[in-house]
């Protein structure tokens, strides 16, 4: 298994980093809060989990080892792959997920596409005493790293990469401007992570 991997980012895209390891790039899948963290020829260190297919071999990148071991807690549920459990990871910081099942918060669950209210349930009584109880701050800096510029491209490309259509994402993305313009009018710059959570609520309004 490879734990994790470190070294200068080579690129960036919407949903994957590049990170160069003894001179091989090594593509990992990211949420849009670990990307907002990193920057092209920086240095960089993520928390891996290998994902194992009979036609494909995947890297998932994380910003420590809390997010990765949620995201391999949240697989041992039936129906969870993934690509389910990363999306549940970019709505959700792990204490957060941790404190839906504890609190057995539907709600928080079905702000996650591709979580229907049934589905919710399942996954409440499936893995409501296997995520533990919250830590405190750990993990929350993925939903608290700050985007110091092209907030509104990787809110739209986070939302595309989830599935929602580039419509839809345009919708979100002006609905939750006005919370972004007001941080910066303060001196602080748009959160990738908070921008993405209150985008998720206004399209599942809409719906």
């Amino acid at each position: 298994m490879i734990a994790f991997v470190s070294g200068p980012v080579a690129a960036l895209a919407p949903d994957t980093a590049v990170v160069e390891v003894g001179g091989v790039g090594m593509a990992v899948q990211c949420t849009p809060g670990t990307l907002a963290r990193l920057k092209v020829g920086q240095p960089a260190r993520l928390a891996t989990s290998l994902v194992v297919r009979e036609d494909s071999l995947t890297l998932y990148g994380f910003a420590d080892d809390d997010e990765r071991q949620t995201f391999e807690l949240l697989q041992t549920a039936s129906g969870v792959g993934p690509r389910l459990a990363q999306a549940m990871l970019a709505v959700h910081t792990p204490d957060a997920l941790r404190r839906a099942f504890a609190a057995g918060d539907e709600k928080a669950l079905t702000a996650v596409p591709g979580i229907g209210k049934k589905g919710a349930q399942k996954l409440l009584l499936e893995l409501k005493d296997r995520l533990g109880a919250p830590v405190g701050s750990a993990g929350a800096a993925v939903g608290t790293a700050a985007v110091t510029s092209g907030w509104r491209d990787q809110l739209h490309a986070a939302l595309v990469g989830l599935g929602y259509a580039s419509r839809e994402a345009d919708e979100a993305v002006a609905a939750v401007a006005p919370q972004a313009e007001a941080v910066v009018a303060d001196g602080g710059t748009p959160q990738v992570g908070q921008l993405l959570r209150a985008a998720l609520q206004t399209l599942n309004r809409a719906r």
